[in-house]
């Protein structure tokens, strides 16, 4: 297969009204002249997930997030060293916090949490969900179920008393109050994101809901593993690696 027929495949997979913002949150960096036969995945697009794709021998790179434009001059080098690779590159980010196969999706079915509910609406996607568990549980067992699942220690507040029951999730950055009110106004026992700073914590304290913050990246990451899985079971002759990144945000290699 090439490129254009990995991106087509994907395409069918999704099905976002707004072709515009669809446009906008997701497509190719870079297309290399050459036939897919095996697909790297993993979150973020750096340099050092272009050298882990390389080292792993792969025709192209699935991500969620592209180069990020806030690190300045990021997205030009790795498009200059995907070139120099060979490997293309294609992203998909919004869509696929919204899909029902995607980040957020995958996560709670990791966790084993069910009766999910779309919320945190931007232009007609949902970036965040309500879920349930049918009996629930201690709040450190919850706490470790997510460790577990991360492969990486989280950091936790806890505000409330009561055992895990309903949970409010944004995987990745939902570190806003307005994310967290949401939760609220669910009447969530406890909320997860991948990001926090003060007022998150001091509004979580202020509501006395449970705060649990892994990260960013690895919030994530289910998600784009089940796209790449999509993609193989689409095609059996395609083959499927992780791409390894660093928990630079738990602080350990």
């Amino acid at each position: 297969m090439d490129v254009s027929q990995i991106v087509e495949k994907i395409n069918e997979l999704f099905n976002v009204k707004n072709k515009k913002i669809y446009a906008s949150e997701s497509g190719i960096t870079y297309k290399a002249d050459k036939k897919i036969k095996k697909i790297g995945y993993c979150v973020n697009l750096t340099l050092e997930t272009i050298e882990e794709a390389r080292i792993q021998g792969v025709d192209m790179m699935l991500t969620h997030h592209d180069a990020w434009e806030e690190l300045y001059g990021l997205k030009d080098a790795c498009i200059e060293k995907l070139a120099e690779y060979g490997i293309s590159h294609y992203y998909n980010h919004l869509p696929l916090d919204d899909c029902h196969f995607g980040t957020n999706d995958s996560l709670l079915k990791k966790l084993n949490l069910k009766n999910m509910k779309r919320t945190h609406e931007w232009e007609g996607l949902y970036f965040g969900r309500i879920a349930e568990y049918d009996k629930e549980i201690e709040f450190h067992e919850f706490v470790s179920k997510i460790e577990n699942v991360l492969e990486e220690p989280v950091r936790f507040w806890r505000f409330n008393d009561k055992k895990v029951k309903r949970v409010g999730l944004v995987c990745g950055n939902g570190a806003s109050t307005a994310c967290l009110k949401e939760a609220v106004e669910h009447k969530c026992d406890t909320y997860i994101t991948g990001e926090c700073n003060l007022y998150t914590i001091q509004y979580a304290q202020f509501k006395g809901i449970n705060l649990i913050i892994g990260s960013h990246t690895f919030t994530e990451l289910p998600g784009i593993e089940s796209l790449a899985l999509k993609l193989k079971d689409n095609n059996k002759d395609l083959e499927i690696v992780r791409l390894n990144e660093f928990h630079h945000e738990a602080n350990i290699r």
